[in-house]
């Protein structure tokens, strides 16, 4: 009786470790998650200013909006991997050009979702800096997925 008390002891305690450690990985994604939030304002405030000088301009709306992506996508790397995901870049060497180029896919893929939802909005006579307020959430949510999953994932 008292060595299976002992083993449910045991069980129960191993149980409050993992649930423990967990939380503590939840909160770690959370803290990056925040930081994340801060480096896409940075990019963004790039972003946004590169796209609404040159909408004073007579370049397209796609185009403004694809330029502007594209500086945000600069300065977006320059802070991911210095500073929000700085325990998972790859050291110099074949990874990190890999890392570099699922970074830049990732970009893209943004770039993509946001080019079609400001051009689609403009072609609907809706205002291109309304679209792009949706674009931004939609972008940030794609490229977090796929930087904290993919790109920057933890290394074994």
């Amino acid at each position: 009786m008292l060595q299976a008390d002992r083993k449910r002891k045991m069980a129960r305690l191993a149980e409050l470790q993992k649930s423990r450690v967990a939380a503590l990985a939840r909160r770690w994604d959370l803290v990056r998650l925040i930081t994340y939030g801060f480096a896409s304002v940075a990019a963004l405030a790039v972003d946004v200013g590169v796209f609404l000088l040159l909408l004073m301009t007579q370049i397209s709306a796609a185009g403004a909006t694809a330029l502007g992506y594209c500086a945000g996508i600069v300065t977006h790397w320059l802070l991911s991997s210095r500073v929000v995901f700085a325990d998972s870049v790859v050291a110099a060497g074949p990874q990190r050009r890999l890392q570099k180029v699922l970074f830049g896919v990732s970009a893209l893929a943004g770039l993509l979702l946001t080019t079609l939802i400001v051009s689609s909005a403009d072609s609907a006579g809706i205002d291109p800096r309304i679209g792009k307020v949706f674009a931004i959430a939609a972008s940030f949510a794609l490229t977090w997925l796929l930087r904290s999953k993919i790109v920057f994932r933890p290394h074994s």
